[in-house]
């Protein structure tokens, strides 16, 4: 087995230890995204669209879709 496996996080082939979570997928793609990746407003899918888990273990191939919302969080509606 090899220590790395290849993933793909936004259509960007990136490298893993293996056992790294989608939050580390995501980190490493867009460092900027490290802080702020148990945000509710970072999204992270597979490649059907079906939500991932941060913690989530990745396989070796695994596609990722890493969105940030532009909805700022928490408190009422402004017209409300």
């Amino acid at each position: 087995m090899t220590a790395t496996i290849p993933v793909f996080v936004n259509g960007q082939r990136i490298l893993l230890p293996r056992g790294e979570t989608a939050a580390m997928a995501a980190a490493q793609h867009d460092p900027a995204l490290a802080a702020r990746a148990d945000a509710v407003s970072v999204s992270i899918t597979e490649a059907r669209g079906l939500p991932v888990a941060p913690d989530a273990v990745l396989v070796s191939g695994a596609i990722l879709r890493v969105a940030v919302s532009a909805r700022r969080g928490g408190g009422a509606d402004a017209d409300a």
